[in-house]
């Protein structure tokens, strides 16, 4: 019976145990550099908390849409979709690993901070094995959110490593499958954001490009200053969610939804021609 090729005397003498360890070091290392960076799963910091969820309405309406194209779909629903408490629902479907969505939860966690609180959000990254490598960010899972005036479901359907996370509800699931394919959607993905059945995205409203080598600190920090093209960014598509979101509550709370900047997207959002049967 023949010996393998490794166990042959001559491949032994040769230093073939030394190539092995050698091929297990580089296996090791790469399956090291393939595995992502531990990130803080702590609470987001206050400062950085504060930035974020309560920039000065003089950046709201110094930004305006910021320059951005408001990649919204209007769905032709003359119905709202609400949550178990009867108020408009938004449901947000995406993963930890994913750069795009990374880069959505900023301008949703704007927008949604002018509705409502959240609690207990967390730092997250994208994964560092994808475009837009370690794009800063946070997660909702874990985190919860309270308003009187909308419901928000948050779906991390994968983590960082890109493994199943948390299952959708039957609900979620049924929007996610009715919405995020055509002729709403080019193809099924994420980030998905579903605003009461009346507008959806299923695509960043902006490039993660914007955000790379920034912290959460240094993106924070710049959303005090308007013409920052993070804070364009950032504040602008924020501004498209928030007026989207208050056509499904009637106009209210009021202070945000009666704005000038907020009206004046609001027009733009209903004279797009609407989609679906």
């Amino acid at each position: 019976m023949l010996r393998p090729w490794w166990q042959s005397p001559g491949f032994l003498a040769g230093g073939g145990v030394g190539a092995i360890v050698v091929i297990v070091l580089v296996i090791v290392l790469v399956a090291h550099l393939l595995t992502p960076a531990p990130i803080s799963l702590g609470p987001v910091p206050a400062s950085v908390l504060a930035s974020v969820t309560d920039p000065s309405p003089d950046v709201y309406s110094q930004v305006g849409t910021g320059g951005q194209p408001g990649d919204m779909i209007r769905i032709n629903n003359t119905s709202t979709l609400d949550g178990s408490s009867g108020r408009p629902e938004v449901v947000f479907v995406g993963g930890e690993y994913c750069p795009y969505c990374a880069a959505e939860r900023w301008s949703m966690v704007v927008a949604l901070s002018r509705f409502g609180t959240f609690a207990n959000l967390q730092e997250m990254a994208s994964t560092p094995n994808d475009v837009y490598p370690n794009t800063h960010s946070f997660t909702f899972a874990g985190s919860t959110y309270s308003s009187q005036y909308v419901d928000f479901v948050a779906t991390e359907a994968w983590d960082r490593n890109d493994n199943p996370f948390q299952p959708m509800s039957s609900q979620v699931s049924q929007i996610y499958q009715t919405y995020d394919q055509p002729p709403y959607a080019a193809s099924s993905g994420v980030p998905f954001l579903d605003i009461g059945n009346r507008f959806t995205i299923y695509q960043v409203q902006y490039s993660p490009a914007i955000l790379q080598g920034l912290t959460w600190q240094q993106i924070a920090g710049d959303l005090s200053d308007p013409s920052n093209p993070v804070t364009q960014a950032i504040v602008g598509n924020a501004n498209y969610l928030t007026a989207a979101i208050c056509i499904t509550t009637g106009g209210q709370p009021s202070g945000v939804c009666s704005t000038s900047v907020i009206q004046g997207i609001e027009k733009t959002l209903e004279a797009e021609q609407a989609v679906g049967s």
